[in-house]
């Protein structure tokens, strides 16, 4: 393998410190700043963290989460929040990220992050995040690499042994085994009340109940394992270690002062200084590793571990042979073992799988089934034999698994039955069926095995989470909980709680005694796709037909906030999680009502001034501005900048620069509740459906806050006025002219006037200041002082000249002989239809 990285990356850059120096948030902020990225992190519960930050950002529907248990994946996202093994490297996006780079010289997933470190790029910006040990090695790799030395934001301080009894607040005790683990949250919750456990085998949804907990204040105290050393951003003050030493796979050895140092940083998070320690039951840490955990000084990694990614499948023997392959590199070092190397070397031994893989593709599809995971990390040949007899079914027949032998591996475990021990063993077991069945060539029917072991998955975590808070937490610390478990055939009458009414409509969900539990509940709405929610007019949100919260004004319309219809009857864990989604959810209104525009990724700071500014103008108008606001900006753009926005749907109209998608029926429905929910009015009847209005019928309004525009005496959609705007372009376009007005109904004088406003440049409008502010002013006299402005404009005299918009043909049509008739005295415009529009 040719060990010299990649050069497809513009920039690299190398950011280098402790932990609590913020390089993963300026990671996150700097991906945002592009178009598209993605960001690999150390463990599924960062990454599921991260995806919350981002979505709370920019809604779910730009997102895509991508780890070895959780996919969502929307239609077409931006941005990628990944584990570094599930990266998907073979698409390209314009930032990319790699967190905890000091992973490389771990002895088993090592040679995945060495392999991010040569090969992984944007196609823009690249950034490295880890610990400054490794500087060394990235000048050594990644000579152009700019590095960057990260300091902490807060003081790490040793405190001595403490009891768990005197542990404070906020505090977390770390220990290396599950059983451990149990027994320490035992002992705090007989002292303490309640808490909080995190553990690797833990589903991703039962670790994400247990943080949120932890996270709301619900109990003040965490036991995890080392899980909680990389990035996470718990609000923690304390770490104390009750053990000193870990079996890694290998054997039991003493940690060393920089892995205590990645997992005490957890203490102390942004300016807040934080402490360490261990257990009375530990002898104190000497001074030589307390002064290298709180100076940050550790030594340098000098190698990494590697493996070789250029296989050979040309047979099984090839292939081995191809793994055990020596780096070239004197700084790294092979990989001492993998499972799915260990589960290669065995399986290659039985004659039946070295019959059937004889050719590349058998020896593929050989390779593939070895990197199915052990979740279970019990005896390794029983693993190996489920891998045999997977691969041998894939390599027979129509090289599919049968249905019957799926049926009986997977059916024993849809119990949700038995101890924390019990459903933690059923919950390792699913993990590997979930895993198989998103190999959707290997199945029959992939959906149904899909939503089957993920239904099964699910109902394990959440009866998991149960056990854990049954046990860990005193039921004082969650009677509020109570009023959600309900029995699914017979909600209390009485009750007006959504979940109970939930509870009644779907019974079928797995809970206590055929209830839905809290938790399954929150876990439906934070699972829940953009279209399961309801949001009608007046910003009231709805899920499964049942009110849930409603959408409250904010600082501007495009950041409204989150109000639970009933936030009393939550737990403080469940309404964080819930309010979290729910943000999501109002950033995702928002992007609609903007077209889909991604205004926060050209405000960033590698863009030129006039791009900056013409995308937070956008912003402002939900998608649309003047061409009086916008021609400046748009001239000084270059050819580049301007070609971007127009892929991102930007169109240069007559009077408008606006993304086509923002005058969109859908939008325009978005730009009105915001409009309305901001001003905290209701809106004019018809808005934004009519077509046309009479701009005595907007009450007042601001039409331009609404997608209208005035003309004369009429307020007409946006979408209709740029559609007049360019017929009048047309050298003959006075017939098509003439039917469209027929359409909006609109006719005589009212009809002259609109043609002479619609004629007018806008840049050229006395009231065009007034119109800009329409995001932000209220209704009343700026709205007014604008439709009197429009008016005057009408009796202004059309203007004569053939070669002005419009030519001679709608010259005619606004004046259609040289000496007219006297005209009858105006009438007022009245709507004389809610669907036509107004007529005189």
């Amino acid at each position: 393998m040719n060990s010299s990285p990649s050069s497809r990356s513009s920039v690299v850059v190398a950011e280098l410190g402790p932990t609590n120096t913020g390089k993963t948030h300026r990671a996150i902020e700097r991906m945002l700043e592009h178009d598209t990225g993605m960001i690999g992190l150390p463990l599924r519960l960062l990454a599921r963290e991260v995806y919350d930050r981002v979505t709370a950002r920019v809604g779910e529907g730009r997102v895509a989460l991508m780890t070895g248990e959780e996919k969502r994946l929307p239609p077409r996202p931006d941005y990628w929040i990944c584990t570094v093994e599930a990266m998907p490297t073979d698409r390209q996006v314009d930032f990319l990220a790699v967190d905890e780079i000091q992973l490389a010289a771990h002895r088993e997933r090592g040679h995945v992050f060495t392999d991010r470190l040569l090969h992984a790029r944007g196609l823009r910006e690249t950034w490295f995040l880890g610990a400054d040990t490794m500087r060394p090695v990235v000048h050594g790799l990644i000579p152009q690499a700019s590095v960057k030395r990260a300091t902490r934001l807060s003081q790490l301080r040793y405190s001595g042994t403490r009891s768990l009894k005197s542990l404070p607040p906020r505090s977390a005790v770390v220990a290396f085994s599950a059983d451990r683990v149990y027994e320490l949250a035992e002992s705090l919750r007989r002292l303490r009340g309640g808490v909080a456990v995190v553990l690797g085998a833990l589903s991703p949804r039962t670790r994400n109940a247990q943080v949120a907990m932890y996270q709301s204040g619900e109990v003040q105290y965490l036991v995890a394992t080392d899980a909680i050393g990389m990035g996470l951003n718990l609000d923690l003050h304390h770490v104390a270690f009750a053990a000193l030493s870990k079996f890694d796979g290998a054997e039991q050895r003493d940690l060393l002062p920089d892995e205590l140092a990645q997992i005490a940083g957890r203490a102390g998070r942004h300016l807040n200084d934080g402490s360490f320690g261990t257990l009375n039951t530990l002898p104190e840490l000497s001074p030589r590793v307390i002064s290298a955990i709180e100076s940050h000084r550790f030594p340098a990694v000098r190698s990494l571990i590697w493996r070789n990614s250029t296989l050979d499948f040309s047979s099984p023997e090839a292939l081995l042979d191809s793994l055990s392959r020596a780096p070239r590199h004197h700084g790294f070092i092979r990989v001492e073992r993998a499972d799915d190397f260990d589960a290669l070397k065995e399986l290659s031994n039985v004659p039946a799988i070295r019959d059937a893989a004889t050719d590349r593709s058998m020896v593929e599809l050989l390779w593939q089934v070895c990197q199915i995971p052990d979740f279970r990390k019990g005896l390794f040949g029983q693993h190996v034999a489920l891998l045999r007899e997977t691969f041998l079914q894939l390599s027979e027949g129509d090289g599919k698994l049968e249905q019957a032998w799926l049926s009986r591996q997977v059916a024993p475990l849809d119990d949700v039955s038995g101890d924390i021990h019990t459903l933690m063993d059923r919950l390792a077991a699913i993990r590997i069926w979930t895993y198989i069945s998103h190999r959707s060539s290997w199945l029959h029917d992939a959906e149904h095995w899909q939503e089957r072991t993920r239904r099964i998955e699910d109902a394990l975590g959440d009866a998991l989470h149960e056990r854990l808070v049954e046990r860990f937490v005193q039921r004082a610390a969650r009677r509020s909980a109570r009023r959600f478990v309900r029995a699914a055939a017979q909600p209390a009458a009485s009750s007006d709680s959504p979940f109970a009414k939930l509870g009644q409509l779907l019974g079928d969900v797995p809970g206590a005694d055929g209830a839905m539990t809290e938790e399954q509940f929150v876990q439906r709405v934070v699972d829940a796709t953009h279209e399961a929610f309801e949001v009608d007019a007046a910003g009231r949100i709805s899920f499964e037909a049942q009110p849930l919260a409603r959408l409250v004004r904010g600082k501007d319309r495009r950041t409204p906030q989150i109000a639970l219809a009933e936030p009393e009857v939550w737990t403080a864990g469940a309404r964080q999680r819930l309010e979290r989604r729910l943000v999501a959810l109002a950033r995702d209104l928002v992007t609609e009502a903007m077209g889909g525009f991604p205004a926060e990724a050209l405000t960033g700071t590698g863009r030129s001034a006039a791009t900056r500014g013409l995308a937070y103008r956008l912003a402002e108008g939900l998608g649309v501005i003047s061409q009086g606001e916008a021609h400046e900006q748009w001239r000084l753009l270059d050819d580049e900048a301007r070609e971007r926005l127009r892929t991102l749907g930007v169109r240069e109209g007559q009077r408008f620069l606006y993304v086509a998608e923002a005058l969109a029926p859908q939008a325009l429905d978005r730009r009105c509740m915001l409009t309305a929910l901001f001003h905290q009015n209701p809106p004019p009847k018809g808005i934004p459906r009519e077509p046309a209005l009479a701009v005595t019928d907007l009450g007042g309004w601001s039409a331009r806050a609404f997608g209208y525009e005035v003309l004369g005496p009429v307020a007409l959609r946006i979408d209709i006025v740029e559609r007049l705007c360019e017929m009048l372009r047309q050298p003959h376009g006075a017939q098509r002219v003439h039917s469209f007005l027929q359409e909006l109904r609109l006719e005589g004088g009212i009809r002259k006037r609109v043609l002479r406003e619609a004629r007018r440049p806008l840049r050229g409008r006395s009231g065009e200041k007034a119109a800009a502010a329409a995001g932000t002013e209220g209704a009343g006299g700026g709205s007014r002082q604008g439709g009197r402005r429009g008016a005057a404009g009408s009796r202004r005299r059309a203007p004569e000249t053939p070669g002005e918009r419009g030519g001679c043909s709608v010259q005619r049509l606004i004046q259609p002989s040289a000496r007219p008739p006297r005209a009858p005295p105006a009438r007022r415009c009245v709507p004389a239809s809610r669907r036509a529009g107004p007529r005189c």
